[in-house]
């Protein structure tokens, strides 16, 4: 009786944790705003590779008028993952979901059993697609006003000039070196203009969450460990495999802590910036959601009013993110081509 006597709370609440959780999770649409019961969507394609051969299809093909998930050509989106009818239509417990829709495509359509290549285009890739063509247009701009000898600058490059000259003489010079810094700073540059791209572009109403997906966040911080790894001088290699100054029965143990503190260094950036920005979308749209779940007003108008807040917070965390990720990305390829003569 308990139990049921309080289902009603249970679903209200598990279903503001799957509105939050669907706006930080990717997806094979784009929802832009749901008005009453219609849901505004840019459908986005759908690259498959089964058994050597290519199908295409568009996202808007697996969800009827009501939006819900349907069957098509023997493949459905389940859970925001793409399987074949018929497979993986289990709900949260692990139990299996009948689906009519799935099951009577899945009788004629459905393709033979086994894996098959998923290139779709998601949420996240579309927004990396739209957050570099938006720095393209930015930075070849400004490029042009250089190259025709503007003498004072204006528009976007008075803006982003004093950024990228604090990223070279703060960032760059400070912990790489004056004579090595040049030819990493195209990198440099890149990486903190897409972190800080993308983070704003992630505050955007209806946006995706790409620096909030950890993939992407370990895709950049592999960048920079690589980087580091292949630029290492002989200073840096015989730090970590022959200490100086350590103990010889110490050497073993303090070689383990070398190489261990190698892998430490990309998987702190990867969860610093996961975390950052996945906690702030959190806090805000758990703070918008509680009005709903208690279905009171007043608490909804001080909740937005708060969240509100809590958005200017997230604008300043997106450039702060930025800006640590590039710093330490600089910090850790300063010590790594270190010449060691002190």
């Amino acid at each position: 009786m308990l139990a049921s006597s309080g289902s009603g709370e249970e679903q209200k609440e598990e279903g503001a944790t799957d509105f939050i959780m669907h706006h930080i999770a990717d997806d094979y649409q784009w929802h832009i705003v749901t008005l009453g019961h219609t849901h505004i969507t840019i459908p986005l394609p759908m690259i498959i590779r089964d058994h050597g051969e290519w199908k295409f299809f568009m996202s808007s093909d697996f969800y009827d008028d009501h939006h819900e998930p349907i069957a098509h050509d023997g493949y459905m989106i389940s859970h925001g993952k793409l399987v074949r009818a018929g497979e993986g239509h289990g709900d949260d417990t692990g139990h299996e979901v009948e689906d009519d829709h799935a099951t009577a495509a899945a009788d004629e359509h459905a393709p033979a059993q086994g894996g098959f290549l998923n290139l779709s285009i998601t949420k996240n890739v579309a927004s990396l697609f739209l957050s570099v063509f938006l720095m393209l247009i930015t930075f070849i701009t400004i490029a042009k006003r250089y190259k025709n000898g503007v003498a004072a600058p204006k528009g976007l490059q008075s803006l982003f000039e004093p950024i990228i000259v604090f990223i070279r003489d703060d960032i760059a010079k400070t912990n790489i070196g004056e004579d090595k810094y040049q030819r990493f700073m195209p990198y440099l540059l890149t990486l903190f203009f897409f972190i800080l791209y993308n983070n704003l572009l992630g505050l955007t109403p209806g946006a995706a969450n790409l620096t909030g997906n950890i993939a992407v966040t370990l895709s950049l911080a592999l960048f920079t460990f690589v980087i580091t790894q292949f630029n290492g001088k002989k200073a840096y290699w015989m730090h970590i495999l022959w200490t100086p100054g350590v103990p010889l029965p110490l050497r073993p143990i303090i070689l383990v802590v070398e190489i261990i503190g190698i892998f430490t260094k990309p998987i702190s950036l990867t969860l610093r910036l996961f975390a950052s920005i996945t906690a702030g979308h959190i806090v805000v749209l758990s703070i918008i959601g509680l009005g709903f779940i208690l279905n009171s007003i007043a608490l909804g108008v001080v909740g937005t009013l708060f969240s509100t807040i809590i958005t200017v917070i997230e604008i300043l965390v997106a450039v702060i993110q930025a800006y640590v990720f590039t710093l330490f990305s600089s910090m850790y390829i300063g010590q790594a081509v270190d010449d060691g003569h002190h």
